[in-house]
């Protein structure tokens, strides 16, 4: 009879999910195909079926943001509908404990957030690296430049020249700086030319510039079609220096960071997303608990708003402690498998703890 009930509950489960995704991705696309129309009108190499497409390669990543809330969602739909129809009445009256009839709920979770960490992340960082491509062609053709205060620096010191390499978009996993400025020094510390170009390509042994205007102190500006300035640095070190970590996918990351250690870059960006995706199951069983938490008292027409209200207001503050969370990993302030780890097991003590208290007495 379990078995039966745990298959029953469990498909209910999968289908209210299905729904939900449905829903969420086609809300999701027209909102970000409305916003990227009004932000990419105006640029050349702009087309209806181009904006489509853009729209799509970022649907996956904006649609894993929005996971941790469905799998809070469908959990207290889901109870809420069998509360509906007392079939959760009708299993407490069989001898069926919250824990057995909550563990197809339990199951479904963390097979989505498998699903989200093997599928749709690597999809989401394939996507966001592609758009960043196609943003980036169409704003050099018209000649604007993407407004950003992320600006990324890198230093080289290759004998006697010291120079500082900074831009405003990176593109091709941190090889291509797109608007860049090199500012060279001499051994003084003293700024001897500066160099603005509209892109830099990291070669082997050096980075080729195009449309370069070199500006030395009291001489007159001059222009370039291209320009050579010769580099120590390895393109699997500026890779590592430069990459976002949601533009790598959850298959590379380990990769990525060994190499990053083997470099002496900082690891600790790569490292809590590493760990926040794999907590991330356990993030979503969190959420069904929370939801458990608010919908399995019996009622008969209406639940009470105060109770779901309370709900969703947990949800979104065990959300928004992760993503602060995660942001204090990224930069250090804690270690990343703590910083990705410690709210997801409060938060499932926590919602364990509240149904013992529910159920159990």
């Amino acid at each position: 009879m379990i078995f039966t009930l745990g298959r029953y509950f469990f498909r209910r489960y999968v289908v209210t999910t299905l729904w939900f995704f449905v829903g969420v991705t086609s809300i999701i696309y027209l909102i970000d195909f409305s916003e990227t129309t009004g932000r990419f009108a105006g640029l050349t190499g702009y087309s209806l079926p181009g904006v489509l497409y853009l729209t799509a390669l970022r649907l996956p990543l904006i649609l894993q943001q929005t996971i941790p809330f469905v799998a809070l969602f469908v959990g207290m739909t889901t109870l809420i509908a069998l509360n509906r129809k007392s079939e959760l009445v009708v299993a407490r009256a069989a001898g069926i404990s919250v824990w057995q009839f909550m563990m197809p709920f339990v199951v479904g979770a963390l097979m989505v957030g498998l699903v989200t960490t093997l599928v749709i992340n690597p999809l989401a960082a394939w996507g966001q690296s592609q758009a960043f491509n196609i943003e980036s062609t169409w704003r050099e053709a018209s000649n604007r430049r993407k407004e950003t205060t992320a600006v990324p620096w890198l230093r080289q010191i290759s004998g006697k020249d010291d120079v500082v390499i900074g831009g405003r978009t990176v593109l091709d996993n941190g090889t291509l700086i797109t608007d860049a400025v090199l500012i060279h020094f001499d051994s003084d510390g003293r700024i001897i030319l500066r160099q603005d170009a509209r892109s830099a390509k990291l070669k082997d042994g050096y980075w080729l510039l195009t449309d370069v205007t070199e500006t030395r102190p009291g001489e007159v500006p001059t222009r370039l079609a291209t320009a050579k300035v010769s580099t120590n640095l390895k393109q699997e070190f500026v890779q590592q220096r430069l990459a976002q970590p949601e533009t790598v996918a959850f298959y590379d990351l380990s990769q990525k960071i060994a190499v990053a250690r083997s470099f002496g870059v900082s690891t600790k960006a790569l490292e809590t997303q590493f760990h926040s995706l794999l907590s991330l199951p356990f993030l979503l069983v969190a959420m069904t608990l929370i939801a458990a938490t608010v919908s399995l008292k019996f009622s008969r027409f209406n639940q009470s708003r105060s109770v779901i209200l309370g709900g969703i207001l947990s949800g979104f503050v065990l959300y928004v402690v992760t993503t602060l969370v995660k942001a204090f990993g990224s930069s250090g302030v804690m270690p990343p498998f703590v910083a990705a780890w410690v709210p997801v097991v409060v938060a499932m003590a926590l919602g364990a703890t509240i149904l013992l208290h529910q159920e159990d007495g």
